[in-house]
């Protein structure tokens, strides 16, 4: 049963689990809610073509071709944190600044990359995502949703929201069948991942260590087996099964998309 996602992704085999949280009672499936606003500030980066914005530090290469589009911003080391803040989503309003939009509309992100700190420059002056300071550097089709471009940087007001994703998680393959390196995207809920495992047909559930971004690596023998991974949500603690994601033929350099995802 193959299903192309996209030109660079193979389609999935049968996919089907939510275990939830444990619980006194047995396993619920807990929901992400969001947090209540906070004051930072943002910027942008790149151009109105948001070229410069693909790729980045969380690993989600194209963010066209991975559906995370121009809505996207790099965090600060503090939000990004060692890149467990991959793929969250915040909601962001311009504040307090004759720049801001009339209204103060609201725009939705998802942090793709991070922004590192200048150690060059003042944390007031330049060094905007120095720790400790809470910061979004925004492509700029996003800033332009909330304020003038020309003010460079606006206070805002953010708030960590649901990620809603259309369709499945989707795991893109890197490495080789002694070392198999993970990209995990289009996480819904949280839009996080602090855990993972791989089950081949020929093993038990193998815990895979945290790389960078969001990728988790294996080092174990997978090859010509179909894989199954596991994972838990970092803001939720929710974790979802994907049986049998990659055929036993899978190949490095292909994304594998599942049925299932994190509410």
């Amino acid at each position: 049963m193959a299903s192309l996602l996209h030109p660079w992704v193979l389609g999935f085999f049968l996919v089907l689990a939510v275990v939830g949280r444990a619980t006194a009672g047995g396993y619920s499936t807990p929901v992400f809610r969001a947090t209540p606003w906070k004051l930072a500030h943002a910027t942008f980066y790149g151009d109105e073509t948001a070229s410069e914005t693909m790729g980045g530090a969380c690993g989600y290469g194209n963010l066209f071709g991975s559906g995370y589009g121009t809505d996207t911003a790099a965090l600060s080391s503090v939000l990004f944190n060692n890149g467990y803040g991959c793929g969250q989503c915040f909601q962001l309003r311009c504040v307090n600044s004759p720049s801001c939009y009339k209204g103060s509309p609201i725009t939705t992100l998802t942090a793709t990359n991070l922004c590192p700190p200048n150690w060059a420059q003042d944390s007031n002056n330049g060094g905007w995502c120095n720790p400790p300071r809470t910061h979004f550097d925004m492509a700029k089709p996003a800033f332009m949703k909330i304020a003038q471009w020309k003010a460079g940087i606006v206070p805002v007001m953010f708030r960590r929201v649901t990620c809603v994703r259309k369709g499945g998680i989707r795991f893109s393959f890197q490495g080789n069948a002694y070392w198999l390196l993970v990209y995990v995207m289009n996480v819904g809920g949280g839009g996080d991942v602090a855990n993972m495992w791989v089950k081949g047909t020929k093993t038990g559930w193998i815990s895979m260590s945290h790389n960078w971004g969001a990728s988790y690596q294996a080092f174990a023998n997978l090859g010509g087996q179909a894989l199954s991974f596991k994972l838990t949500s970092y803001t939720s603690h929710e974790t979802v099964i994907a049986y049998n994601v990659a055929p036993a033929n899978w190949q490095v350099g292909l994304t594998y998309g599942c049925n299932v995802n994190f509410h």
